[in-house]
């Protein structure tokens, strides 16, 4: 049975990692075609994409997932801007560094703002959008209680110096994974090991910290997803506990203006539970925009 150690050595062997403007970031990419580029949010990195990505590539598409910095295996500069602009500006670089020309994307969590941040920049290269478990309407979200004391100074210490192995696999057991069988133990505690590593968690609060709920940043969220020259969808894991369908949810379908929101019987981390039935939804997607 392998260790989180060994999971973290098969992920990093997996992929490589580029330079951004003087920042590093580690990226995965498998497969061939058109490429879909898949954002994630917190506390997760390119690690959450792993399977999306093998069963991308099985449908003859080229799934990319790279981490944001202060997270999985990129850079943790203290004087970055880690509010949903700087990771905006950073994915925007990101997208030029790795010379993808015109894309597919999927975003999740906070990598839905950050990801709205980068498609407001350049409209002309998303050729499709899937929306997955994220937030558009940003002004009146309030954090669910397993994110919330992240956001306060002090307390957000203690409460990830709190969260040891034993307690996030529980934790995501609860918020994150619908299907025990899906993920490993070590799978889970390579999470922690991701997040935490040699800064210990502190650029993980900045990014808790640096959340922009305003008026101003649910405008151009909104745009990013409503009268857009590429077509969008929203998949949801329909048992998320903490950004629910019935609200978050149905919130992102009236917002991007779609008749129809798909549902995968997940929680939170729908990619662990559902990847091949994710990926299917994405490549049919792309169908309706294809690339070149």
């Amino acid at each position: 049975m392998s260790s989180e150690s060994e999971v973290v050595r098969a992920h990093r062997d997996a992929g490589r990692t580029f330079d951004v403007g003087g920042v590093q970031s580690f990226v995965r990419e498998l497969g061939a075609g058109a490429p879909v580029l898949c954002m994630h949010g917190v506390p997760a990195s390119s690690f959450l994409y792993r399977k999306v990505l093998a069963e991308l590539a099985a449908r003859d598409m080229r799934g990319i997932a790279f981490d944001l910095p202060g997270l999985g295996l990129a850079a943790r500069p203290q004087s970055f801007d880690y509010s949903w602009t700087g990771l905006g500006r950073f994915a925007a670089a990101a997208v030029d560094a790795l010379a993808l020309d015109r894309f597919h994307l999927v975003v999740h969590d906070i990598g839905g703002p950050v990801g709205f941040e980068l498609a407001a920049t350049m409209p002309q290269r998303i050729a499709s959008l899937t929306i997955l478990n994220t937030i558009i309407a940003v002004e009146p979200f309030r954090r669910p209680w397993s994110m919330q004391p992240f956001a306060v100074r002090g307390l957000g210490e203690l409460w990830l110096a709190s969260l040891t192995k034993p307690a996030f696999r529980q934790l995501m057991r609860l918020q994150g994974i619908a299907n025990r069988a899906a993920v490993t133990n070590a799978e889970l505690d390579a999470y922690v090991e991701l997040l935490k590593r040699e800064d210990h968690g502190r650029a993980f609060l900045k990014i808790m910290r640096g959340f922009e709920r305003t008026a101003e940043k649910q405008i151009l969220y909104e745009r990013a997803v409503h009268g857009v020259p590429y077509p969008v969808q929203i998949v949801w894991g329909a048992d998320d506990p903490a950004l629910k369908l019935s609200t978050q949810g149905e919130q992102a379908r009236r917002i991007a203006g779609v008749e129809t929101l798909h549902t995968v019987p997940a929680k939170h981390f729908l990619q662990e539970d559902q990847a091949p039935a994710l990926a299917e939804l994405i490549a049919r997607h792309a169908e309706t925009s294809p690339i070149g």
